[in-house]
């Protein structure tokens, strides 16, 4: 794809953005996020379909040519256009390979400034990638200990789908142990997630962890982590007075 070619191809999608923006959802989805966002103010079904649209026309483009659309998306800063990046880059799952992993860190690092595209892409390319190269695990420990609070959810995140399927778990505790104390409530949220999510493989191996730590774990973490436990393990992780 030439440059002129993949241009014209961000221009169109940006028109469909404006011309299916609506005031009012704009002002809604700000409801959503803490900090100010970018936004055109579309619901997520219309940007999916948007995107759906735009990867018929794109999609026997190089693998190269279609992540340099998603680096210009991601540049804008606006969230539709971050939510199309993740969409464009899980298409091409089927072809990840090693050499992927420092363009996503950049992805993270440089762009994700809001939950929805973290999660939109930490949950479906860096969950798929790492699926395929669990060696890649090791980097997230060290996204975990980042300044950068984008780069600690992701660390947590990531995991979410391969927790699913029963992966990772040791690495899942080594990566809450550095997530435990932090200070930010949607880094307390993310590793929560992820220990819930572990949990439906792993309760008792979860629950015995949030005993041990439920001292000292953030209460958003901890009401994240037991939401889908059995009553009687919630109550008692919950209290922090009681012995398991």
């Amino acid at each position: 794809m030439n440059k002129d070619a993949s241009n014209t191809i961000i221009s169109e999608i940006r028109k469909d953005l404006t011309n299916q923006a609506n005031p009012n959802t704009r002002k809604q989805n700000q409801h959503y996020f803490k900090e100010e966002i970018q936004h055109y103010g579309l619901k997520m079904v219309a940007i999916n379909a948007i995107s759906k649209m735009y990867f018929k026309i794109i999609k026997e483009e190089s693998k190269k040519d279609i992540f340099i659309l998603c680096e210009k998306l991601w540049q804008s800063g606006y969230l539709e256009e971050g939510i199309i990046a993740c969409r464009f880059s899980y298409k091409l799952r089927k072809e990840y390979e090693p050499c992927d992993f420092s363009i996503f860190e950049k992805w993270i690092s440089k762009y994700i400034n809001n939950w929805a595209t973290c999660d939109t892409f930490c949950n479906k390319t860096m969950g798929d990638f790492l699926i395929q190269y669990p060696d890649y695990i090791k980097e997230l420990k060290r996204f975990a200990k980042s300044e950068n609070q984008w780069l600690r959810r992701a660390a947590a995140v990531s995991l979410i789908i391969p927790a699913r399927k029963g992966l990772f778990l040791e690495d899942i505790f080594e990566i809450a142990d550095i997530l435990l104390l932090d200070k930010e409530d949607l880094v307390q949220k993310g590793y929560g997630w992820m220990l819930k999510v572990t949990s439906q493989t792993y309760e008792k191996e979860v629950i015995e962890y949030i005993v041990e730590h439920k001292a000292l774990m953030p209460r958003t973490a901890l009401r994240y982590a037991v939401e889908k436990m059995p009553k009687k393990l919630k109550d008692l992780a919950m209290d922090k007075q009681k012995p398991i």
